[in-house]
């Protein structure tokens, strides 16, 4: 049976730990996606001791410290391993949070000059980018279309640059159809993504795959726009454990 899309409203709240303070702002969501309360909400306040940032900026690296970090991580990501609950977990703040978001200011650049059709975020210490599957697929198909290879190609020299990155690759559909099919067609997606970047160079290592069907949608289901904005692929870049220890150590970022 399919959900009654029944929406829950979170008002403004406050969450205190000590004297870390995070200020969340009213938002909306889909009862199927709780688990992404935290994740999809709008940070517009952090106060750490001395520090305060007013923006959803806030967790660029650099802008709180590697104890907050971890804190900020386990607040918002908790299990969630969706691509803004990697973003922010994966973030390890202080002074080599900010030298990564600095890489990642570049690669963002890059990527927003050179894709077509694509939303290019940067989360955290990382970066989300959102591919329209009306774009990148024939309707209820996995197979790629010519505008979404060359997207992939872009996306795989940047990545090709960055190699001290991993790749996290999201499929998502809208509720039309059953729940099973909607998750089949979304797995089937992400491998399509997977498989053309894997022939354009990148490394299967520094990849990981997740299929959400209609699960975590980000616009009402009830309207064709929302719907389309349903359909999408996200692709999240963030530093793997040896770019954060070069941070650390002053190793990049010259």
């Amino acid at each position: 049976m399919k959900s009654s899309g029944l929406k829950l409203s979170l008002f403004k709240c406050k969450i205190n730990l000590a004297r870390f303070h995070i200020t969340f702002e009213k938002t909306t969501i889909d009862m199927k996606t709780t688990n992404k309360l935290l994740a999809t909400a709008l940070i517009t306040s952090i106060t750490l001791g001395g520090i305060s940032c007013k923006s959803s900026n806030a967790v660029k690296g650099g802008a709180i410290g590697g104890a907050a970090g971890g804190v900020l991580g386990g607040v918002i990501a908790g299990k969630d391993n969706t691509a803004i609950g990697v973003l922010i977990g994966s973030a390890i703040g202080g002074s080599a949070g900010a030298i990564i978001g600095h890489e990642m200011d570049k690669a963002a650049e890059e990527l927003q000059r050179d894709l077509e059709g694509a939303t290019v975020e940067r989360v955290g210490e990382g970066i989300k980018i959102t591919f329209d599957s009306g774009l990148m697929f024939p309707v209820d198909k996995s197979e790629l279309s010519a505008v979404s290879k060359q997207n992939l190609s872009e996306l795989a020299e940047t990545l090709k640059k960055y190699e001290e990155t991993n790749i996290l690759v999201e499929g998502h559909t809208d509720s039309t159809g059953e729940d099973d099919y909607n998750m089949d067609l979304s797995r089937r997606r992400a491998y399509s993504v997977e498989d053309y970047l894997t022939v354009n160079g990148i490394s299967k290592g520094r990849m990981e795959i997740a299929a959400y069907g209609e699960m975590q949608p980000i616009a009402t289901n009830e309207t064709e726009a929302g719907r389309q904005q349903n359909r999408r692929v996200e692709v999240a870049i963030y530093a793997n454990k040896k770019m954060q220890r070069m941070a650390e150590r002053g190793e990049i970022g010259e």
